[in-house]
C-alpha cells in the first residue's frame, strides 16, 4: 500500500502555540509509519517551503489553536495549494473563531446562550456602562482567542476595568457575559455529509480554580474529567443534539467540540472549538475512545475525512 504523503502542521504564532506542538508530537508518535510518510510544517516559519512542497504532499493534518491557525487563515492556504485537510474550512473556521458571530448563529439556530455585550475600549474608564447591559457576575473575554487566555471573572466594577484591560492587551474585540453557574460539559461531533454525536465529557476543575483557566486546561491532574458524563438519558440527549446543531450553526464538517453548561434544567452554549486539543488524554480523543474510536483510530478517520 502507497503510503499518504501527510503535512503535519503546527506551532504558529498564537499564544498556544507550545499546546498546538505538544499535541503534534503526540499525533506523530501515533500516526502509523506503514500508512503515513509524514512532514512536519510550522506556519511561523515553513509556509513558503509548504507552498514549494504543495505538489508532493496528499494530505494535511492541521495542528494550530487560535488566530493565524484554526481561524482560516492557514486553511484558505491550503484551499490555494490544493492540499486537502482535516477539519472546517475557511468560513467556518473563521466564524467559530469570532465568538460575537458564533452567538448570533447559535441563537438563530434556536439554542440558548448567555447573554452578552461587545465592549469597546472606552468601557474601561466606565464599567458601571456594562453593568447597565448586564448585571454581576461578568465573564470578560478575548473574542478571537482560545485557551481561555485573557479570560477574567469580574465580581465588581473594579474586576471590570482590570479585566477589559487583560482582554484588549491580547485582542481588539472583547466580549463581556452573562455569568452562568452550572456544570460544564462538552460534546464532540464527528462526521462530513453525516454527523455523529460522541459522548459527553464532563469538566471539573479543581477547587483552586474559579473556572477552566489556561492552567486548568493544561496542567496535569488540575482537573478531572468525567467521561461519558454523569447525566441522565434524556439530558445526555438533549446535549448531544446541542452539539451537533451548533456544528451545523457554523458550517463546520470533519470535527468539532461544542463547551455547554447546564444550569438548572437549561443548556447554555459556550463556543465551539473547530481544532481541539489532540493528545491522547484531550476531550476529544477521550470521548472518541468511550465510543469505540482509540487515539490512532480517530486519527485516521480524520485524514479519512479530509480526503473525502
Amino acid at each position: 500500500m502507497k503510503k499518504l504523503r501527510l503535512a503535519l502542521i503546527a506551532g504558529g504564532k498564537s499564544g498556544e502555540r507550545e499546546v498546538s506542538l505538544k499535541g503534534a508530537a503526540e499525533v506523530a508518535k501515533v500516526l502509523d509509519p506503514q500508512k503515513y510518510g509524514v512532514k512536519r510544517y510550522d506556519p511561523a516559519t515553513d509556509l513558503a517551503k509548504l507552498a514549494a512542497e504543495a505538489d508532493s504532499l496528499d494530505v494535511a493534518f492541521i495542528l494550530l489553536h487560535g488566530p493565524f491557525g484554526e481561524d482560516g487563515t492557514v486553511q484558505g492556504f491550503l484551499d490555494l495549494l490544493d492540499i486537502p485537510y482535516q477539519g472546517s474550512g475557511v468560513l467556518g473556521s473563521a466564524i467559530a473563531m469570532d465568538k460575537n458571530l458564533a452567538k448570533i448563529l447559535y441563537r438563530n439556530a434556536g439554542l440558548k446562550v448567555p447573554e452578552w455585550y461587545m465592549a469597546a475600549q472606552d468601557d474601561i474608564d466606565n464599567p458601571s456602562k456594562i453593568l447597565g447591559h448586564l448585571g454581576l457576575p461578568l465573564v470578560i473575554k478575548p473574542a478571537n482567542q482560545g485557551s481561555s487566555l485573557g479570560m477574567t471573572i469580574a465580581r465588581s466594577e473594579e474586576d471590570i476595568a482590570e479585566g477589559l484591560k487583560k482582554a484588549f492587551a491580547i485582542d481588539h474585540k472583547v466580549m463581556v457575559e452573562e455569568f452562568i453557574s452550572g456544570r460544564e460539559i462538552t460534546g464532540g461531533v464527528i462526521g462530513n455529509d453525516t454527523i455523529t454525536a460522541l459522548p459527553l465529557v464532563e469538566i471539573i476543575p479543581g477547587d483552586e480554580y474559579e473556572f477552566f483557566d489556561y492552567e486548568a486546561k493544561y496542567q496535569p491532574g488540575a482537573t478531572k474529567e468525567i467521561c461519558p458524563a454523569e447525566l441522565d438519558e434524556p439530558l445526555t440527549v438533549r446535549a448531544q443534539n446541542c452539539a451537533l446543531a451548533a456544528h451545523r450553526a457554523l458550517q463546520l464538517r470533519g470535527y468539532s467540540r461544542t463547551d455547554m453548561i447546564i444550569s438548572n434544567d437549561d443548556i447554555y452554549i459556550l463556543e465551539t472549538n473547530t481544532i481541539p486539543g489532540m493528545t491522547p488524554t484531550s476531550l476529544l480523543p477521550q470521548a472518541a475512545a468511550a465510543a469505540g474510536l482509540d487515539f490512532s483510530a480517530l486519527l485516521d478517520r480524520l485524514i479519512e475525512l479530509a480526503l473525502e
